[in-house]
């Protein structure tokens, strides 16, 4: 298992963060260092992150969840996302393909019909249907809330 520390993101770890996003294939829209915890290594290098986004005033996300593929499977994420859960008030959602949906139920998360969703998620769900359309990538785009 491997050391490492939570705290919140530097200005200075920005590039890793974005970086880890990109390698890790998720949202790389709304990146701001200044929401994202954290989980740094003995070294220094960011390993994992995560942030409670904003979607104007109502709405708030878990989003940018990712952690170092040499580090997965290791409880970094897990780490992250209930660092975040402390702090952050309800409802929150999330979005996430259901191959890891199992993940977020463990924390309470629960799956939503489209007609629950707020009209972003909605929007977001919809766009992602008819590009799976013509990706035809397995698997399905779940919203999840936490009260």
């Amino acid at each position: 298992m491997t050391a490492y520390t939570l705290r919140p993101a530097l200005e200075s770890e920005s590039r890793q963060i974005v970086d880890l996003i990109h390698l890790v294939g998720i949202n790389p829209s709304g990146l701001d260092w200044k929401r994202f915890i954290v989980a740094v290594n003995a070294e220094g290098r960011v390993i994992g992150c995560g942030q409670i986004k904003p979607h104007g005033k109502e709405i708030l996300e878990l989003a940018s969840i990712a952690t170092l593929p040499e580090y997965q499977g290791q409880g970094v994420a897990r780490a992250v996302i209930a660092a975040l859960l402390q702090e952050s008030p309800r409802p929150l959602y999330l979005i996430c393909m259901s191959k890891v949906g199992g993940l977020y139920e463990r924390f309470g998360f629960q799956r939503m019909a489209v007609h629950e969703m707020p009209r972003y998620f909605q929007r977001i769900q919809k766009l992602f249907t008819v590009a799976n359309i013509f990706l035809r990538e397995d698997g399905e785009l779940l919203v999840m809330k936490l009260e």
